[in-house]
Order: C-alpha cells, then sequence, then structure tokens
C-alpha cells in the first residue's frame, strides 16, 4: 500500500479498504462523540459489519470513480480521513468532507490532508469544482475551508435533519482556476 507524506511530523495520507475495517472501527469508536457532533458516521459505522460496509461502499465508489476515502495517519494510527463524498468527472464536480478523531486535533493534519486530495481532483480528474457542505455550527470545518481558500456560496437553512434537530448547513467552494492560481503563488 503507499502512503503520502503529510509532513515532517510523520502523518500519512494513505487509502482505507474493506479489510481494514477493524482498525476503522477502533478509530470511529475512539472519536464517536466527538466526531459524531456534526457528523454522521458514528451512527454508521457501529460494529465490525458496518465498519466494513462503509469502506466496501467507498471501495466501489473509488472503482467507479465516483468517489474517493483516505486515511490520515499519525505515527501509524488512523486518527480521521478525508473523502470525496461524491466525484463526477464528466460534470467535473466533487463534495470533499473530512473528519479527525479528538486527539489529532489542531496539528493542521485534515488541512494538509484535503490539499494532497483536492490537487489529485482538479490535476488528475479533471474536476472544476469541489464543495465543501459543512453545518453552520462547526467551526473546525469552516476554518479548513477558508484555509483552503473557499468561497462561502451559501447558507442553507434548517436543510439538515440529524438527531431530531434541523440544522444550517453552509456550502464553501473552490474553483479549478483558483485553486491552481493559489497553489503557484504560494
Amino acid at each position: 500500500m503507499y502512503a503520502i507524506s503529510l509532513g515532517d511530523d510523520g502523518a500519512e495520507l494513505c487509502p482505507i479498504e474493506p479489510w481494514q475495517a477493524g482498525e476503522f472501527l477502533a478509530h470511529i469508536d475512539r472519536g464517536r462523540e466527538f466526531i459524531g457532533r456534526h457528523n454522521g458516521l458514528p451512527d454508521v459505522v457501529t460494529d465490525l459489519e458496518s465498519s466494513r460496509a462503509f469502506l466496501q461502499a467507498y471501495a466501489d465508489r473509488t472503482a467507479a470513480d465516483t468517489g474517493r476515502i483516505h486515511g490520515i495517519r499519525s505515527d501509524g494510527v488512523l486518527v480521521g480521513a478525508v473523502i470525496l463524498r461524491t466525484l463526477d468527472v464528466t460534470q467535473g464536480l466533487a463534495e470533499a468532507g473530512c473528519w479527525l478523531e479528538p486527539a489529532a486535533v489542531g496539528r493542521g493534519l485534515v488541512t494538509r490532508a484535503a490539499r494532497v486530495l483536492l490537487d489529485w481532483a482538479f490535476d488528475s480528474r479533471g474536476v472544476h469544482r469541489v464543495e465543501w457542505v459543512v453545518s453552520a455550527g462547526n467551526a473546525p470545518s469552516i476554518a479548513v475551508a477558508r484555509r483552503l481558500g473557499m468561497t462561502k456560496d451559501a447558507v442553507l437553512r434548517e436543510s439538515h435533519l440529524y438527531r431530531g434537530r434541523r440544522h444550517d448547513e453552509e456550502v464553501w467552494s473552490v474553483l479549478a482556476p483558483h485553486w491552481r492560481a493559489a497553489q503557484h503563488s504560494s
């Protein structure tokens, strides 16, 4: 398996596959409450079977070129992930997302990992627009969108029913020309 370095601290980005369902479940269990504040993943991945099914769904998306999941590892331990929830190469559109367990927060891991994933989407798959849809109450994820140079396009008022409550969602995006210009000016 390959891994892409995310910097001098030993963090890496690598694929997560169905055979790693036990490790993935352990990661979700370590961050279940924290991740679940804004992300429904802990409600979906509850045991080994559902963990394997979630990873298989992304393996199928990878095979169909309609999505991707990559794990973020710190000192060899899976601590989070970045995903392309959707990938439509024909339309040139993708939606990215992420999560981390609490021990990995505050080190820039998601921003670094998302940059690698977005570089791949723009450069290798020819995507024109990447969106980041986030709960309006998820300040850390909104900060990542800003660090990635994204623009807030909209607030979808009470658009997301989550755990019995309606939440506003923000839609952030970056377009390929802006992404490339920002990468060359860094």
